[in-house]
């Protein structure tokens, strides 16, 4: 989990300054070091829904200098994917299972985890490491579903 020694050391490294936080920062950061993955993903989500961005751009943005030529040397050297996909290709017989699980797994309201189901093939989850592909991937077909990793 990135701290705020973190992100004011990323701060020093590309101004060249030291970082000047403010308490009012501070505070923020102090409450966002304390939130679960999930509750990490849920402010995300509503970041970008209220003020219309991509969390992505951001990311893309305050990756270090050399990382865009290391990312393309690894992808030419057939390095391991470390970003998946999570697709569900079919609800299965088990619809209800299928929903309730992808609402764990997603954090989704009841309505629109049911809308996913039924309109599958969906993306369930995007840039999901392999070890959480694969939970979710378990789980969802424990409950009845058909999911595809790519």
């Amino acid at each position: 989990m990135t701290t705020k020694a973190d992100v004011e050391e990323q701060v020093e490294e590309k101004s060249g300054k030291k970082a000047d936080v403010s308490s009012k920062l501070n505070k923020i950061l102090e409450t966002i070091e304390q939130l679960t993955v999930l509750e990490l993903a849920q402010l995300v989500k509503a970041l970008e829904e209220k003020f219309g961005v991509s969390a992505a751009a951001a990311v893309a943005v305050a990756a270090p200098a050399g990382a865009g030529a290391g990312a393309a040397a690894g992808a030419a050297g057939g390095e391991e994917k470390t970003a998946f996909t999570v697709i569900l290709t079919s609800g299965g017989e088990k619809k209800i299972q299928v929903i309730k699980e992808i609402r764990t797994v997603t954090n989704l309201g009841l309505k629109e985890a049911k809308d996913l189901v039924e309109a599958a093939p969906k993306t369930i989850k995007d840039n999901a490491t392999k070890e959480e592909a694969a939970k979710i991937k378990q789980v969802v077909e424990a409950a009845g579903g058909k999911v595809e990793i790519k």
